[in-house]
Formats: structure tokens, sequence, C-alpha cells
């Protein structure tokens, strides 16, 4: 039992340093933000009940939506390619099929009268700067402004799926996709996954001089996007690992928190579309972190066995010495 006893003070002396120097490691190392619940408190609540309907006929005439995005579920491409549309306005507009799902409509709102202001990038685009955010604000079409957007918002709504049907990796494009990358393909349920790059999934080619203008394309989109933003965005392939949820989560909550003056926008997801881009980041780099846990249970049982027949047998052998 001395044994024992030796082993069990070592183990809680260990786990007692482990808890107090490694939390107090990171909270030194690292800011810590707490998260609002992707509420946006700063933002005005939608205080009209939106039309569907007439949503759509300001989309597609006088909110002038689908001059820059485009909107697959209606049978409506983008009206340039990502490169073009990089080179025009910084950055690839999203297609607006899953906008209704993955954005808080408080957000889709501020964003369609002030996208500056929605986005927390006024710092950067404001008089002093001379400098305009590249999508125009809509100053209404005649009628009550707040009533017309409410309708557009409505609109984007009713065209996305349901939450339950948004997939991860359909969150992450319309939030992430147009401005990280991930470099490594990755297994997820036994399916390949391509890499991801700002203009689209990676396809496989027959032809080098075919893989090689695809690349080509990719650094003329990033050229654009690193002009936009003042420096590539990072690749996303194992950020889930080194940063972690929360600094995920919190950080595309409200990226001035972290780095005050960054051209990082505020991405204005909800609390429902963030998990699923974190569901996406865990797959893409720690897709086998369900089977870890299992042979880490599996193991951790196998030592506890081990300890009980290595006790019994040790038992055995003194006893016969004696």
């Amino acid at each position: 039992m001395k044994e024992l006893f030796i082993l069990a003070v070592v183990t809680f002396f260990t786990l007692l340093t482990y808890w107090l120097v490694e939390p107090f490691a990171h909270s030194q190392m690292h800011k810590h933000i707490e998260s609002e619940g992707f509420a946006y408190k700063d933002l005005p609540a939608l205080t009209k009940k939106g039309d569907a309907a007439r949503g759509k006929d300001l989309v597609m005439g006088a909110g002038a939506c689908a001059g820059c995005h485009g909107i697959k579920v209606e049978g409506m491409p983008a009206p340039m390619d990502p490169v073009t549309a990089a080179q025009s306005y910084g950055v690839n507009p999203p297609d607006l099929s899953n906008a209704g799902a993955v954005f808080d409509p408080k957000f889709l709102a501020a964003l369609i009268k002030n996208p500056a202001h929605a986005l927390d990038l006024e710092h950067k685009y404001n008089e002093k700067s001379g400098k305009t955010y590249p999508m125009p604000q809509f100053y209404g079409a005649g009628g009550d402004i707040d009533q017309e957007v409410a309708d557009m918002v409505a609109y984007l709504q009713s065209i996305a799926p349901k939450q339950e049907e948004l997939t991860a990796n359909e969150a992450f494009e319309t939030a992430c996709g147009r401005c990280h990358a991930i470099h490594y393909p990755y297994n997820l349920d036994g399916k390949i996954h391509p890499a991801w790059t700002q203009i689209g999934e990676k396809p496989s080619f027959k032809k080098k001089q075919d893989e090689l203008a695809f690349e080509q394309k990719v650094l003329d989109y990033q050229d654009s996007l690193t002009k936009y933003l003042g420096t590539l965005p990072p690749d996303l392939s194992m950020y889930i690992r080194s940063r972690g949820e929360h600094f995920i989560k919190t950080f595309v909550e409200n990226p001035q928190a972290y780095l005050k003056g960054t051209a990082m926008p505020r991405v204005g997801v909800n609390a429902e579309a963030a998990e699923k881009v974190i569901e996406h980041l865990e797959n893409v780099g720690d897709s086998k972190r369900h089977e870890r846990a299992s042979v880490g249970a599996n193991v951790m049982i196998y030592i506890f066995i081990f300890a009980i027949f290595a006790i019994l047998w040790k038992k055995e052998v003194w006893r016969e010495l004696h």
C-alpha cells in the first residue's frame, strides 16, 4: 500500500501544478475576452415585420444586391468570377443563398443600411481617411427604409436553409471561405474532402498546366485580398488546435476586442452558425478527435487493469520471499 500512497501523492501534486500553472500561463500570454453570445448589442433591433415577397423585389431591383451577389438557390450565378470580383471590390461578394441562416438578422439589416458600421470598420472607412466601403449603402426605394430593409432580410431568411439543414461546410464557406484557405485535404466519415482556396475547392487535375492555371487564379485573388486587408488572412487548417474554440468564437464575434484597428471585419454570424463554423474547423484540423477520445479511454482502462495485476503479482512475489 505504501507504493500506492506514493503514487497518489505524486499524481495529486502533478495535477495540482498543471491546473494552477497552465491556466495562469494562458491568462498572461493571451488576452481573455468573454463572449456576448453573438447578441451584437450595438446594432439596433429589427422593429418591422418583413414581407419576403416585397423583399425579393427589392433585392432583385432597387436594392441592387443581385448586381454583385449570386443567389444560386434562385438560379442566379455570381455576376463575376471570384478573381474579377476581388479585383473590383477587394474580396468576392458572398452568394446570398445561405445568408439568412448564417448571419444574425440585426447584422444583415445594419449591413444593408451601413456596411462599414455593421462590419465595425468605421475606423478604416470614414471621411478622414477618404475611403468608402466597397459595398454601397442602401438609401431606400422611396418608402419606409426600415420596412424595406426588414423585407429584404425576410426574403434572405425565406430562401435560406433551416438551421438544422445548414451544413458545417456551408457555414464556413459563407462566413469565412472567401478570405481564409484550408491548405490540407481532410477525411470526414470516410470521404476525402479537397483543400479549400479563397476561390473554392481545389479540384484534381489531369494536366499540370491546368493545375498551374488554377493556382495562378488563386494567387491573383490573394493579391487583391492582401491589398484590401493589408495582409493575407491566415490559413485555418490547424487553427482550432493552435488557438482553441473560445478564441476563434470570440475573435469572429468581435475582432476589434483582440486587435484594435484590424482590417478584419466583424463577421456577423449568429450563435448557431458559429457552432457550425467551429464544427467545420474541428473536422478539418482534428478529424480524429472522436477516435482519439475512444482510444484514450481504452488505454486508461488497460492501464487500470494492468495496475491491478501488477499489484497482485507484487504481493505474490513478496509473500514467497518472506
